[in-house]
């Protein structure tokens, strides 16, 4: 799936009005990056609700774009979800470097029993801008849903984010 709206990053952050925000004294200043993008990060909860199931890909794509486009760094995050695909947690478990993040199937798998999670998305982000998986991305998500699937965990999807697009390898097959 190519996601073809915008979202903040670091690339594009300068094409917009400056926004402002107000410092304890009650003056307004320009906002930095980093609130800007931590702004940006606590607004995509709107997206997801604990009402709502979490099966439509566009809600999905929007809310992993918005949480982890713009980071300067690889990060993987795995939203937890009940049986009826309604969200239970969000939890950013792998952080990495400007290509790499570490993600450890046991650790997920150890997660999603503790969150007594029947199904769970992961996303992980691209900084180089492209969110077109690499081969050790198909192979990550193979090994995850095999070692989920012995304790009857679904991995619903494995999404690609960069700050213009999102794809999911889910709707490519490879889930």
């Amino acid at each position: 799936m190519n996601n073809s709206t915008a979202a903040l990053s670091y690339d594009n952050m300068n094409d917009a009005r400056p926004l402002y925000v107000r410092s304890t004294s009650g003056r307004y200043r320009p906002a930095t990056d980093d609130q800007v993008l931590a702004a940006g990060r606590v607004a995509a909860e709107s997206l997801i609700s604990t009402a709502n199931a979490m099966f439509t890909p566009d809600r999905v794509a929007k809310f992993f774009q918005s949480k982890l486009a713009g980071l300067g760094h690889e990060c993987a995050a795995f939203l937890y979800l009940d049986t009826q695909l309604k969200p239970i947690r969000y939890i950013e478990q792998g952080t990495g470097t400007l290509s790499h993040a570490s993600i450890y199937p046991r650790e997920i798998a150890k997660t999603a029993l503790r969150l007594n999670a029947a199904a769970l998305i992961m996303a992980h982000n691209h900084p180089s801008g492209l969110a077109e998986p690499s081969a050790a991305d198909i192979s990550l998500t193979r090994q995850l849903k095999q070692a989920l699937s012995l304790i009857d965990v679904r991995l619903v999807d494995h999404m690609v984010v960069s700050a213009t697009g999102t794809t999911s390898l889910a709707e490519r097959g490879q889930v």
